[in-house]
C-alpha cells in the first residue's frame, strides 16, 4: 500500500487534481490523502463540493490582503507537522502556485519525493508570469516524477538535464476534469441573456497585468464590443479587489458587458463551451476552451503553453490596448480568420491523464518518455 499526499491550494489546482485524486481512491493498492493549503479559500470549497470531496488536512493559511510572504510563511511554518504525522511515500504538487512550490520546498526539506503534475512548463522569463514560472522552475529542482502533459514539456526537462527516467508525458489532467464537468443541459441567467449574440468570455486577473496592463486589455474590450451590436461579453471578476476596481471603473455603464462574480468550475467549462471566442490571461482557458473549438486570445506577452499557438488555437495579443483592440476586431469581422482558429486541433490531451499518472505511481505500466 503506497501512501500518496495529493496537494491542492487554489481553484485551478484543485480541479486539475480532481481527477487524479479520483483515479487514486479507485486503486486498492494507494491510501489517497488530500491536503489542502486553502491559499483560496472560497473558491477551494466550491471545487471540493462540485466533486463531492473534501480535504483530509485543510491548513486554513488564507488572510486578508495576504501576499507572498504570508502565503509563503503561513505554509512552511504549517505543512511541516502535517507531513511528518502523514509520513507519506510520495506528495503530488500541481502547476505553479506558490503553495505547490512550499509544499515542494518541505518536501525537499523532509526527504519525501515529489511528483510534479503539469510538469515542464516555461516562458524562460522569471517575471512574467511572476511568480509563477519561479515557482515551476523550483518544483522541477526537487521534484522526482515529473509528469508532462505535453511532448513540449517534457523536451523542456529533458533540456533542463532531468533524468530521462523521471519524465512521463501523460496529458493534461484538466481534459479528464472536463469530461465530467460540460453538460448538454446547462443553463445559466447570463447564457440567456447572450443568447442570440456573439458570446465574448473574458477573464483577467494576473498578478503581472494589474494595473495599466489591464486596462488597455478591458479598454479594447469595450471599444470592440460597443463598435458590434451583436456581441455581448461575460466577464468572471477576481475577488482581488485591484482587478474588481479596475473592471469596474473601464467596462461599467455598458449594457452589453456583465461582471459578474467567479463561477464555479462546472459554471466556467460550460461557459467556455457557450462562449464565441474567449479573451484571457489565464493558463487554464488556454487549455480548455480549444476543446470546444473557441478560439483563444492571450492577453500576455508570452505563454508556457505554446503548443496551443503552434495547433493555431491560440494567439498571443499582448496587454496594449491597440494590439487587443486589433485581434479582437480580425477575430469578430473576418470568418476566414475565425474558422481557421475555431478548427485547430486541441494539443493538451485525451481525457486519459490521471489514469496514466496512477499507473507510473502504482504499477510501473506506463514507460518514461524516449522521445
Amino acid at each position: 500500500m503506497k501512501k500518496i499526499v495529493v496537494t491542492v491550494g487554489c481553484r485551478p489546482d484543485c480541479i486539475k487534481m480532481m481527477p487524479v485524486i479520483k483515479e487514486l481512491k479507485k486503486r486498492r493498492d494507494a491510501e489517497t490523502v488530500i491536503l489542502s493549503t486553502g491559499q483560496h479559500r472560497q473558491m477551494l470549497d466550491s471545487v471540493f463540493a462540485t466533486f463531492g470531496e473534501r480535504p483530509d488536512y485543510d491548513l486554513g493559511i488564507m488572510t486578508e490582503n495576504q501576499d507572498l510572504f504570508d502565503i509563503t510563511a503561513n505554509i512552511l511554518r504549517s505543512v511541516k507537522a502535517v507531513l511528518t504525522e502523514i509520513s507519506p511515500d510520495i506528495v503530488l504538487v500541481h502547476g505553479d502556485t506558490t503553495s505547490a512550490y512550499v509544499v515542494s520546498l518541505a518536501c525537499f526539506y523532509l526527504n519525501i519525493p515529489v511528483g510534479h503534475v503539469e510538469a515542464g512548463l516555461r516562458t524562460g522569463n522569471m517575471r512574467s508570469p511572476f511568480p509563477e514560472e519561479f515557482n515551476r522552475q523550483s518544483i522541477g529542482l526537487t521534484a522526482r516524477y515529473h509528469f508532462a502533459p505535453t511532448a513540449h514539456a517534457a523536451r523542456t526537462l529533458i533540456s533542463e538535464g532531468k533524468s530521462t527516467d523521471r519524465v512521463y508525458v501523460t496529458g493534461n489532467t484538466v481534459i479528464d476534469a472536463m469530461r465530467c464537468t460540460v453538460m448538454s443541459d446547462y443553463t445559466h441567467a447570463e447564457l440567456e441573456w447572450a443568447r442570440g449574440s456573439r458570446l465574448l468570455l473574458i477573464t483577467a486577473h494576473r498578478r503581472e497585468n494589474i494595473g495599466d496592463p489591464m486596462r488597455g486589455i478591458l479598454r479594447a474590450v469595450r471599444r470592440a464590443v460597443e463598435e458590434r451590436g451583436d456581441v455581448k461579453v461575460v466577464y468572471p471578476v477576481h475577488m482581488n479587489p485591484d482587478v474588481r476596481k479596475t473592471a469596474s471603473e473601464e467596462l461599467g455603464g455598458c449594457d452589453r458587458i456583465h461582471l459578474i462574480d467567479p463561477l464555479d468550475v462546472v459554471g466556467c467549462h460550460n461557459f467556455e463551451a457557450h462562449s464565441y471566442l474567449c479573451l484571457t490571461d489565464s493558463g487554464g482557458l488556454q487549455e480548455e476552451c480549444p476543446s470546444y473549438g473557441v478560439p483563444v486570445l492571450v492577453a500576455r506577452d508570452t505563454t508556457e503553453r505554446p503548443e496551443g499557438v503552434e495547433a493555431g488555437t491560440l494567439r498571443l495579443v499582448g496587454t496594449a490596448e491597440a494590439s487587443v483592440y486589433s485581434a479582437l476586431c480580425k477575430l469578430l469581422d473576418d470568418r476566414t480568420e475565425y474558422e481557421k482558429m475555431a478548427r485547430a486541433c486541441n494539443p493538451y490531451g485525451d481525457g486519459h491523464a490521471a489514469e496514466r499518472i496512477a499507473d507510473i505511481l502504482l504499477d510501473g505500466k506506463y514507460t518514461p518518455w524516449n522521445g
